[in-house]
């Protein structure tokens, strides 16, 4: 019997899963292929940890596979002796998060873990913040970010408030594989773990704190006091987290012409209006660019479900059109004016470091050499940011001052270790009346950037290829491509080729060979001639295999041809 075939008939016939499970799957009996993709594999963990499809199946998202990682999760806290530090516990506003959520507390509670719940939806950012402020051991967010309806997520934080990075995620994945019996994983009633005071709930106290902080990142409190109520902004939270901390935040900095999408502002898993719930997906911003035309919004902006991205549009006076920030111009929006007003103000620390992922703008080059500070690139994900942060703190060789990542993150301070779509939300606004005030808008100003450091463009291609066949696929791409790297990329030469999963970069005229650096990862970047360069790797959330591009050119027009021609290139390789 094949192994994914024994896998489904012990879910359909084993006492531990439940009545609806087994309905579920009884639907699927004749069909093969999607018991395959059910069971061919135990749902993986990505660059964020679980993210997958809601449904029946080991390759799922649903009780028994959070209860599952929650079990590793809590044997993995038992050996690292943080019973009593307990986990911070938060949740989106996707369909099962509230669930799930509470199925991680009541595991952990059962293996005698204290567990910190919060009353409602909150971002992950916040999650982050919360895991710091009450010196956790651990987080957990169940979330599944800016995927479709269909998916749910489960991210693991540590105590220092990032995400967990090798090597301490594969011994927690480890102690996860461990538990190949659903039967194994404890459980407590609600009832006995309050009793216990194992299980506790945490909101207002902890949203309080972080907006304290948030409020602390302000540069130019008397501009914002004078200009805020100038200021007309168009916000959508996307159904999810961000709602009620960007309302409020705006609200008590004094920007009184907030306007909310009120197709998009309560609460829902089934993302309505949406195909997609993602920033980057300018068909989300339809509803609300429909809003900012009626009221004639200066900035438009959205969070994602999970609160930890953030979306801008703004207008363009000359044209009355509004115009589409790209992750990485918000970013370097924010950096500019972060490193400036700092410098300024005479309080960017000498030794002041700038951190962005290597699939992230090189515009950054430019800025560090303009205020004196260290650049340092790290890998894909957010958690290799906070990662730094935290090297910092052990060695205080540098001070962290700002960072960011092209899939629309940024973080400004050190209350938390990820990416916030919140504070991100209010340093756009704050930008945006001190440009206001010297009668510039974000649009003019980003002109501005541009004309300062060069017309740099980045763009991410991401194709989708779902199931077995599709993963095979992905890694035939990937083989192909590191295999037989290309020397010529239409009018681009291939310079070097770095290869993260040897941790080896090779100059292709020469052979010379160099260490990248940086840990193992399943990633190819190829530096081109002119400033140009392309990347490549798996996606660790979805089913796609990414490929992202960066050119400069002479204008924007030009970066934009460019950027054009080498996608074209770049697609030609997948063939």
């Amino acid at each position: 019997m094949l192994e994914y075939v024994k896998k489904y008939k012990q879910w359909m016939n084993e006492e531990i899963f439940d009545e609806d499970t087994k309905r579920e799957l009884a639907e699927i009996e004749n069909d093969d292929k999607e018991i395959k993709d059910r069971f061919y594999k135990d749902l993986e963990f990505g660059t964020s940890g679980l993210r997958g499809i809601m449904g029946a199946g080991t390759n799922r998202m649903n009780y028994y596979t959070v209860g599952k990682t929650t079990q590793g999760l809590a044997n993995f806290i038992i050996k690292e002796k943080g019973e009593e530090q307990g986990v911070a516990i938060a949740y989106d506003s996707r369909k099962m998060s509230l669930e799930f959520a509470k199925r991680v507390a009541l595991v952990l509670n059962a293996n005698g873990i204290k567990t910190y719940l919060f009353d409602s939806l909150r971002p992950t950012p916040e999650l982050s913040f919360a895991v710091r402020e009450l010196k956790c051991i651990a987080g957990v967010v169940i979330t599944a970010t800016h995927n479709p309806k269909e998916y749910n997520g489960y991210k693991i934080y540590w105590s220092d408030g990032a995400q967990i990075i090798p090597p301490m995620d594969k011994q927690i994945i480890s102690e996860i594989k461990k538990i190949e019996d659903y039967k194994k994983i404890k459980l407590i009633s609600e009832e006995e773990a309050k009793k216990q005071g194992l299980f506790n709930i945490i909101g207002k106290e902890i949203d309080d704190k972080y907006i304290k902080e948030l409020k602390k990142l302000i540069l130019n409190p008397d501009i914002v006091k004078e200009m805020a109520k100038d200021l007309k902004i168009v916000y959508t939270p996307f159904y999810g987290t961000g709602r009620e901390l960007v309302k409020r935040i705006l609200k008590e900095l004094g920007f009184e012409k907030v306007f909310i999408v009120p197709e998009q502002e309560q609460s829902d898993g089934e993302f309505e209006t949406l195909v997609s719930p993602n920033p980057e997906d300018p068909k989300a911003f339809e509803l609300a660019l429909k809003l900012a035309k009626e009221v004639d919004a200066d900035i438009v902006l959205a969070t994602d479900p999970d609160g930890d991205r953030l979306g801008v549009y703004t207008k363009d006076i000359k044209t009355g059109e509004y115009k589409v920030f790209t992750g990485n111009m918000s970013a370097l929006l924010l950096a500019e004016y972060e490193l400036s007003q700092k410098k300024e103000k005479g309080i960017l620390p000498e030794n002041g470091a700038l951190i962005k992922t290597i699939v992230s703008s090189n515009m950054a080059d430019g800025m560090v050499r303009e205020y004196g500070i260290k650049l340092i690139e790290v890998l894909i994900g957010f958690k290799y940011i906070g990662e730094q942060i935290k090297l910092f703190e052990q060695n205080s060789k540098y001070k962290f001052v700002y960072g960011y990542e092209e899939s629309y993150g940024a973080l400004m301070g050190t209350y938390a270790r990820d990416k916030d779509g919140v504070a991100a939300a209010m340093a756009i606004c704050e930008a945006a009346v001190y440009y206001k005030k010297q009668g510039l808008t974000l649009w003019e100003q980003m002109l501005n950037i541009y004309k300062k450091y060069g017309y740099y463009r980045e763009e991410v291609i991401g194709i989708t290829l779902e199931g077995i066949d599709g993963a095979f696929q992905i890694q035939n791409i990937m083989t192909k491509m590191r295999n037989n790297p290309p020397a010529i990329l239409g009018e681009w030469n291939v310079v070097a080729v770095r290869d993260y999963r040897i941790c080896e970069r090779k100059e292709l005229i020469t052979g010379k060979t160099s260490k990248t650096g940086l840990p193992a990862s399943d990633v190819l970047y190829y530096e081109l001639s002119n400033d140009a360069w392309c990347c490549v790797r798996p996606s660790g959330t979805e089913p796609k295999i990414k490929f992202y591009i960066g050119v400069k050119g002479t204008s924007l027009q030009d970066a934009k041809r460019q950027a054009k021609a080498l996608k074209r290139e770049i697609l030609k390789l997948t063939e």
